[in-house]
C-alpha cells in the first residue's frame, strides 16, 4: 500500500504538468480550429528561459518560472499575428503545415542556441526528501504539484469568472454570434495562443529542473499534450485536467509495476482504448469551455 501510495504521488507530480500542457492546447484547438504541432516547443522554450534566468540572470526561482511564463506568452502572441492571424479563412491543411515549420524553426533554433548536450536546471530545493506519514516526496516535487495546481486554479478562475473567459467561452461555441455581440474575435486569438502558449511555457520550467532540459524534450512533450486532449475532450478543461492526472499516474504505475521501460507505451495504450470506446473523450459533455 505505502509503494502504491507513493507511485500515485509521483503521478501527480507528472499529471498536473500534463494538465497545464492539456489546458493550453484544447483552448488553442477547441478557439481557433488550430491543430497546434509546435505546443511542445514552447514546453521547451519555457525549460531553457528558466535555466536562463536562473544561471545567467541570476534571478530567484519563482521569479525564473515567471519569466519562462512570459516568454511563452510573449512568442505565442507573436505566432498567432504574425503567422496564424494572415491565414484565417485558409484551409486546417494550410495552417497544419504553418504549425509544423514552426516546431522545425522553433527546435533548430534552440539546437542552435543551447547546443545539443542536456542542461540540468539549477533550483534551491534541498535533495532530501520529505516524510508525510509513509511518503517520501522531494520539495522540488511538491513545490511543482502545487504550482501546477495553482495554475490549473488560475486558468478556471479566468476562463470561468471573468469577461475575458466569457468572451473566450462564446468564441468557442459560436464564432460568428460571438463577433455580432462584439466579441473582437482577432484579440481573442491572440490572447488565446499566447496563453496556452504559457501554460505550456510553465510546464516545463516546472519539469525541466526535475529531469533535464534539451532540445527535442518538446517532442514526446506535444504527443502527451494531444493525448491528454484525446482522454478529456475537446474544450473541457476540467477533462483537461483529470485526463492529465490519469495519464501521469498511469504512466508511473506502468513504471512502477511493469517496467520504467514502457513508461510512454503504457500512457499510448490507454490512449488507444479510450479512442476505441470513446472516441469523444472520457469526459467529453457538450461543446463548451469550461
Amino acid at each position: 500500500m505505502e509503494q502504491l501510495l507513493q507511485h500515485l504521488v509521483n503521478g501527480l507530480v507528472l499529471g498536473g504538468t500534463y494538465a497545464l500542457l492539456g489546458i493550453g492546447l484544447t483552448l488553442i484547438f477547441g478557439l481557433m480550429s488550430v491543430v497546434n504541432f509546435a505546443h511542445g516547443e514552447f514546453y521547451t522554450l519555457g525549460a531553457y528561459a528558466a535555466f536562463a534566468a536562473l544561471a545567467w540572470a541570476g534571478l530567484p526561482f519563482v521569479a525564473a518560472l515567471l519569466a519562462a511564463i512570459a516568454a511563452g506568452a510573449l512568442l505565442g502572441a507573436l505566432c498567432e499575428r504574425a503567422l496564424l492571424r494572415p491565414l484565417r479563412g485558409h484551409s486546417i491543411d494550410t495552417i497544419m503545415l504553418v504549425m509544423i515549420g514552426v516546431w522545425i524553426a522553433m527546435q533548430n533554433a534552440e539546437l542552435l542556441a543551447w547546443g545539443g548536450v542536456a542542461r540540468s536546471i539549477p533550483h534551491p530545493f534541498p535533495t532530501a526528501p520529505l516524510t508525510l506519514g509513509p511518503l517520501n516526496i522531494a520539495p522540488l516535487r511538491l513545490f511543482v504539484v502545487l504550482t501546477a495546481a495553482a495554475l490549473i486554479g488560475l486558468a478556471w478562475l479566468l476562463i470561468q469568472k471573468t469577461r475575458l473567459g466569457t468572451a473566450m467561452r462564446a468564441t468557442f461555441q459560436d464564432r460568428d454570434t460571438a463577433a455580432l455581440m462584439g466579441v473582437p474575435i482577432g484579440r481573442i486569438h491572440t490572447i488565446t495562443f499566447a496563453f496556452g502558449s504559457a501554460l505550456a511555457a510553465a510546464a516545463g520550467a516546472l519539469l525541466g529542473p526535475v529531469f533535464l532540459a534539451y532540445p527535442s524534450m518538446g517532442d514526446l512533450a506535444s504527443l502527451k499534450a494531444f493525448s491528454v486532449v484525446i482522454l478529456g475532450g475537446l474544450g473541457n478543461l476540467a477533462g483537461a485536467t483529470l485526463g492529465g492526472l490519469l495519464l501521469g499516474v498511469a504512466e508511473e504505475l506502468g513504471a512502477g509495476y511493469v517496467s520504467s521501460g514502457y513508461r510512454d507505451a503504457v500512457g499510448f495504450v490507454a490512449i488507444i482504448l479510450v479512442l476505441l470506446f470513446r472516441p469523444a473523450g472520457l469526459f467529453a459533455r457538450a461543446e463548451r469551455i469550461g
